[in-house]
């Protein structure tokens, strides 16, 4: 079983086991508009919770994308370089990175659906 927890900076976590998938909202993509380019990171480096780990550019700007928690990237879904249409996707086919998390209690403190979507409210 997974569990989905987000953040304030407009990224979503899925959880299974000691792995964590992460991925930009939909509210992050449309605001950031029609994507150009992602700069992903290599596999096998070390992350700390709030470490930007990836840049995704638009035609309106550069943002970048930050880690929820602290761990090792263990997977790059390189298949977004040639399709960034595929971040716009589900959570199965639109995460960014799979992170082997050091310490799984870093994510208790995220939102969960129904509190990012209060959050989310209050900025429109």
């Amino acid at each position: 079983m997974s569990t989905v927890k987000y953040t304030n900076d407009h990224e979503w976590l899925k959880i299974e086991g000691d792995t964590a998938w992460v991925g930009i909202t939909t509210y992050a993509r449309h605001a950031l508009g029609d994507l150009v380019y992602l700069d992903l990171p290599e596999v096998g480096r070390k992350v700390v919770k709030g470490d930007d780990f990836a840049v995704v550019e638009s035609v309106k700007a550069a943002s970048e994308i930050y880690t929820p928690v602290s761990g090792e990237i263990v997977e790059v879904n390189d298949n977004l370089q040639n399709n960034l249409d595929d971040l716009k996707e589900d959570i199965n086919t639109g995460w960014i990175v799979k992170v082997k998390m050091d310490n799984e209690a870093e994510a208790a403190d995220l939102m969960d659906k129904s509190a990012y979507d209060s959050f989310v409210e209050g900025l429109e």
